[in-house]
């Protein structure tokens, strides 16, 4: 038991690799080195049924979202056969799942939600308590007797997580290879000594745990389509050769466990658990005759590529610029877009599944997909819809290889497609925590650093902490998106023996998996407050709002006003004026180039101020308050990049001025109403009312770019910063004005964007 506890110490989990055993980032459950003992742990319990209980095999099949959900199917007197969905429960959906080796029931789905089932509807009117051990115990109007049509067919999704201890007991005399692989855990146990030492382990033996005991897969029968599958799990894109001879030295040498049966895999499944059993290959005496346990190679995506615990300081970087996840608040999540004649587009959810979700996946150097997702549940994007009834094969190296049709009328962003793909375990979680909070998704920020040659639990300097470095600490602990970033934390009393500094001068990107990524001061701390009550904290959540302007709306309103001074002195007051103004007498005028803004929020959360409402201002001028003073930057850009006019806007009010259909506005300015963009709705600064301009009065006839961004000081956390700014081509030719090639951020290709100079976009890569 004391090299139990060791081993899941977090201080260990880096000084793993040192010690000669494979890391803990490769899963959860990682193995005991050899000649370690198994914990003892409470061993799973096959049911004890009656003589006269029908046996059954159970299994999930249809067109899933992902691996631990689909239709029922029984298996029962020679044939698989459907599940009625009348009278069907949750407590019905419990016995399936803990029959199939998973905890517990999430929900159950009526009326063929994963496609219709064929042959024979075994089950009809089934009533459970819960309790039943097997589906066959359930009272039913008996096997067989149906009135049902497979447009009735019932499915469930069952928990991730498998019961400790399952095993997979067989009642099917014949045609065991129409059942699926049912174990309680899958590995990549690294061997070589130095594979053990790499994060994440790319190579080693295939291990399934069943019964409690991990055992190993005989390679008799093993194909490389099923080490893909293997691979695509663990979050890698494909499978390589390895050094076979190495391994069979290996395997003489030591006495393996096996488990009884083979595997069949097609090479397009997401999950080891919808491939095939294949026959019993096993010895009586537990062996392999004349093979070896399984072995897989495989090849990690560039932004995962091996390398020391320590040394590993590569940001996520996706490697295909065709294809690109957005809104996703996880690596290797997102809405998916498609790069074609230079602009970014969606792909319409008509026919959407799990294999072509892989495929895409896979093309960005992640494994299968976990997951996939239909109608715009990652945000909805604001381009064209260039993909709709995406069909591929699932070996395709790119989505723009499968079958499409080109048409996509009919389709609207609220349909867009997005995935969930699995991604190499780093360890990254185990590395930083929050503590003190009222609930997980807050808390001081204390992360794992070394000090003196030992590793230990402390603080980070909260100067210079913001809303970026938030978004990097949620995206490590799996926690979504920033909330807030906090730069005293006294209210949260963490750990005592954590209190002191152990990271400064911490500046992110955005684009990190992990903290330790970002610029810091390393070991020469240099924090004046100190950690303890001024420590750096965070709060997280799943969703976050997205905020992007419409530049239609921006090119078919610019025009120029010729302005008296008279009438702008509230503007003036304001100083939404050029600094030339402050001499221009009462009577002569102010050119100004007028525009109106209109901000939609598109993300999956309103858009609140930072500030709270004792600190809005009032302003006479508008009438109402201001509830932040930093929301939008205009800008006019000489073609060179170089700043020649700039707007003045003092501050913002934020309200919900037209929503979408079956959307209420929630937020209003007057009255001092609450403040804020719901989603779906969008606030309108018409071009009409004070300091909605640039002065320019002094700007030379000639070519510029104009540009706006919203939230430029990341003040609040959205989902994608990218799509902030706005640009367009703006020609002046003295007494006329032309804005034309107007676009948000991110819109366009990279070659495209570099035609457009200054600020190419919003991305924090770029701060």
């Amino acid at each position: 038991m004391r090299a139990f506890a060791l081993c899941h110490a977090a201080a260990l989990l880096l000084l793993c690799g040192e010690l000669g055993f494979p890391c803990l980032a490769q899963y959860e459950n990682w193995p005991y080195p050899e000649g370690y003992p198994e914990p003892e742990q409470e061993q799973y319990q096959a049911p004890q049924l009656a003589p006269d209980t029908p046996k059954i095999q159970l299994r999930l099949a249809g067109e899933k979202r992902k691996h631990n959900e689909g239709r029922v199917e029984v298996y029962y007197s020679g044939e698989w056969g459907t599940v009625c969905d009348d009278d069907f429960s949750i407590h019905a959906a419990k016995v399936v799942c803990r029959e199939l080796g998973y905890m517990e029931a999430i929900s159950w789905a009526p009326s063929s939600k994963y496609g219709r089932g064929d042959g024979r509807i075994w089950l009809d009117n089934v009533h459970c308590t819960g309790k039943e051990q097997t589906l066959a115990q359930c009272s039913s109007n008996g096997f067989g007797v149906s009135d049902c049509k497979h447009t009735e067919d019932v499915g469930v999704v069952c928990s991730d997580k498998r019961i400790p201890g399952f095993k997979f007991i067989n009642t099917v005399t014949n045609n065991i290879e129409s059942l699926n692989i049912q174990v309680e855990d899958v590995r990549i146990r690294a061997i070589l000594v130095s594979y053990r030492k790499r994060v994440p382990v790319t190579e080693g033996y295939v291990e399934v745990k069943d019964g409690g005991r991990w055992r190993q897969i005989c390679d008799e029968n093993w194909s490389q389509l099923s080490s893909r599958v293997v691979c695509g799990m663990f979050g890698f894109p494909g499978e390589r050769k390895f050094n076979t001879r190495v391994y069979k030295m290996f395997a003489r040498r030591r006495k393996h466990s096996y488990w009884d049966y083979s595997v069949n895999c097609t090479g397009n499944e997401a999950h080891l658990s919808n491939c095939k059993m294949g026959q019993s290959v096993v010895q009586k005496n537990s062996s392999c005759v004349g093979g070896m346990p399984v072995v897989v190679s495989c090849i990690p995506g560039r932004a995962f590529a091996p390398s020391s615990m320590t040394g590993f300081k590569k940001a996520f970087r996706q490697e295909q610029p065709l294809v690109r996840l957005k809104g996703g608040a996880n690596i290797g999540e997102g809405r998916v877009e498609v790069l074609k004649k230079g602009e970014w587009g969606t792909i319409c959810d008509d026919n959407w599944n799990l294999l072509t979700a892989s495929v895409v996946c896979r093309e960005l150097g992640f494994g299968s997909a976990k997951e996939y997702l239909t109608g715009g549940v990652l945000g909805q994007g604001m381009g064209p819809v260039h993909m709709n009834e995406v069909e591929c094969s699932g070996f395709e190296k790119s989505i723009t290889q499968c079958f499409f049709n080109k048409d996509s009328l009919g389709c609207s962003h609220e349909e867009d497609a997005g995935v969930r793909c699995n991604v190499p375990a780093m360890g990254f979680q185990e590395r930083v925590r929050l503590n003190g909070g009222r609930s997980p998704f807050e808390g001081r920020v204390e992360v794992l650093a070394e000090r003196n040659g030992t590793l230990k639990w402390g603080t980070v300097c909260s100067e210079g902490w913001g809303t970026v470095e938030a978004m990097v600490v949620c995206r490590q602990l799996g926690l979504g998106f920033a909330n807030h970033a906090f730069q005293e934390t006294w209210y949260w009393p963490g750990e005592v023996t954590a209190d002191d500094v152990v990271m400064s001068g911490v500046k992110c990107s955005g684009t990190e998996m992990s903290l330790s990524h970002c610029q810091h001061h390393g070991t020469n701390l240099n924090c004046p407050k100190g950690g303890a009550r001024f420590a750096a904290g965070v709060s997280c959540s799943e969703t976050a709002p997205d905020l992007v302007l419409n530049s239609h709306v921006v090119e078919a309103t610019t025009y120029i006003e010729d302005r008296p001074m008279f009438m702008l002195q509230c503007a003036h007051e304001e100083n939404c004026l050029s600094s030339t103004a402050a001499s221009t007498p009462a009577n002569s005028y102010r050119r100004l180039l007028r525009f109106s803004s209109q901000i939609h929020n598109t993300g999956l959360s309103d858009f609140r101020p930072k500030a709270g409402r004792h600190s809005w201002i009032w302003h006479d001028c508008h009438r109402h308050y201001h509830s932040m003073e930093v929301f939008t930057h205009y800008d006019l850009l000489s073609l060179n990049g170089s700043k020649v006019a700039e707007g003045h806007k003092a501050s913002f009010c934020l309200e919900d001025t037209e929503c979408d259909e079956g959307i209420s506005k929630r937020y209003e300015c007057a009255n001092f109403g609450e403040q804020g963009i719901t989603v779906g709705c969008w606030d309108v600064y018409r071009h009409d009312i004070d300091c909605q301009w640039i002065d320019i009065t002094d700007l030379k006839p000639g070519d510029y770019i104009f540009q706006t961004v919203i939230n430029p000081n990341y003040e609040v956390a959205e989902s994608d910063y990218s799509n902030n700014v706005m640009k367009c081509r703006c020609r002046y030719d003295g007494y006329r004005v032309w804005m034309y090639n107007c676009h948000t951020g991110g819109s366009f290709s990279a070659e495209q964007e570099s035609t457009f100079p200054g600020l190419e976009t919003n991305q924090l890569s770029h701060r």
